[in-house]
């Protein structure tokens, strides 16, 4: 394949050929897997917390299910999922080991070390048979993925039928002055915080820009519908900052 043939995609702002991006990401969170709960609080002034309570109470958990949360990461819905479901199982599957072993160390991992399972695996081929969740969970990762279409269709590979999909992720503000505030706020603030606490400021840089490349809410539910799911639907949390997206496999 010559170099013109090739498919690009977006790494933040910059073009890049798609085989690349998935080792950039794993680059990315990496390099911050050991501050990034941390600087999730800084980020967000502590709003990702108020925005995870959220999804928990849409989903609303129930005993004996099995959750599949990609892009797990840290561990924290797959933590918040046990303590809210009872009696259940999570199965956290993230592209980069730094991220799992750092869930791992949580106090909580250990607690609930019998509920839980760490896969490191690409949410466009999962690693899992047909219908084999109740509910498939993916909070601030989508984004990363290369093609996301293709982790919403595995998504539904995966789901039982009766299955639920529930994506948190960082979205547009419908109002034009808000998000020029917002940006301002994004692009000026957040990667001298990942540099102040993460000695990491390139990281971050990629994250505000990963979030503006991002589809916005409607045309990311028309993706949620076209992988097949129904009654798909979606919340605006923070006037938009963050979005909740929810589907069922019927």
């Amino acid at each position: 394949m010559t170099q013109t043939d090739q498919k690009t995609t977006h790494f933040g702002f910059t073009e890049v050929p798609e085989h690349e991006k998935a080792g950039r990401v794993q680059g990315v969170f990496g390099s911050v897997a050991s501050k990034y709960d941390v600087m999730n609080d800084a980020m967000s002034m502590g709003i990702h917390r108020i925005w995870k309570d959220a999804m928990m109470d849409w989903l609303a958990p129930r005993p004996n299910t099995r959750l599949l949360d990609v892009a797990g990461g840290t561990g924290d819905i797959s933590f918040r999922y046990l303590k809210r479901a009872g009696q259940a199982h999570a199965t956290v599957c993230d592209l980069t080991e730094p991220m799992l072993i750092a869930g791992r160390q949580r106090a909580e991992a250990d607690s609930m070390a019998d509920s839980l399972d760490w896969v490191v695996g690409d949410a466009m081929a999962l690693p899992f048979d047909d219908n084999t969740f109740d509910v498939y969970t993916i909070s601030f990762g989508i984004r990363n993925v290369t093609r996301p279409q293709e982790a919403l269709n595995e998504a539904y590979r995966v789901l039982k039928p009766g299955g639920r999909l529930m994506v948190l992720e960082f979205s547009q503000i419908p109002n034009d002055m808000m998000q020029k505030v917002y940006d301002l706020y994004s692009f000026n603030i957040i990667p001298k915080l990942g540099q102040v606490i993460a000695n990491d400021r390139d990281s971050y840089q990629y994250l505000v820009e990963s979030i503006r490349k991002f589809p916005d809410q409607d045309t990311f539910l028309n993706m949620v519908k076209q992988a097949g799911f129904e009654n798909a639907k979606y919340r605006n949390l923070t006037m938009g900052i963050a979005c909740l997206h929810s589907g069922w496999k019927v």
